[in-house]
């Protein structure tokens, strides 16, 4: 996965390679997908040890004002669900791949990570879905991703003040929480994209 923060979503971003705050973000979506298993290797195969799909996913922000790991997180969910792959068989005279775009399968997307950021404020003050200038003003941010069953897939914490116990886990509460609303919002747009 490839996360891109041009200039043209924020003021913060030059042009050129990309900065911390891509790479940071571009390396929590491949924590992601690796922690939550969305998508096992297996699937991706046409025919083992000679023929598999590859995907790859570029995430382009197109307005910056915090909270980039959540929405990269929805972004990757959502395209997941969407793509449509062409059945692909392999001609046993031949030898070769034969596509046939008429036939189309989607993606079995096997879990469905959710990830909920919270800015926090000298362990005393938890906001979640933090704004850019609330994110600015926090002394920590936190970030927790969990699957439908609870289970709790990646956590990024990049320094900043600490958080009790107590703290974390009412964060992990509300994740779940969160993670029931978004599911059911994420399912809808799909459907309705489907009929269309």
């Amino acid at each position: 996965p490839n996360v891109d923060l041009p200039p043209l979503c924020s003021s913060r971003f030059r042009t050129g390679p990309p900065g911390e705050e891509a790479q940071v973000a571009s390396q929590f979506i491949a924590d992601v997908i690796e922690n939550s298993q969305i998508i096992k290797k297996e699937d991706l195969c046409i025919s083992p040890g000679k023929l598999a799909w590859v995907l790859y996913c570029d995430l382009i922000c197109l307005d910056y004002d915090g909270n980039i790991l959540d929405a990269c997180t929805f972004a990757l969910l959502a395209a997941l669900k969407n793509v449509q792959l062409p059945e692909v068989t392999i001609n046993e005279e031949t030898a070769l791949a034969e596509v046939n775009l008429k036939k189309k399968s989607y993606l079995n997307v096997r879990t469905t990570p959710v990830a909920t950021s919270f800015a926090v404020f000298d362990d005393t003050l938890l906001i979640v879905d933090p704004t850019g200038e609330e994110e600015h003003l926090s002394t920590g941010t936190l970030t927790i991703v969990m699957d439908e069953e609870g289970k709790l897939c990646c956590l990024h914490k990049p320094g900043g003040s600490g958080l009790t116990g107590a703290k974390l886990q009412d964060c992990m509460s509300r994740a779940v929480t969160r993670h029931k609303e978004v599911n059911k919002l994420l399912d809808e747009v799909i459907q309705s994209m489907k009929h269309k």
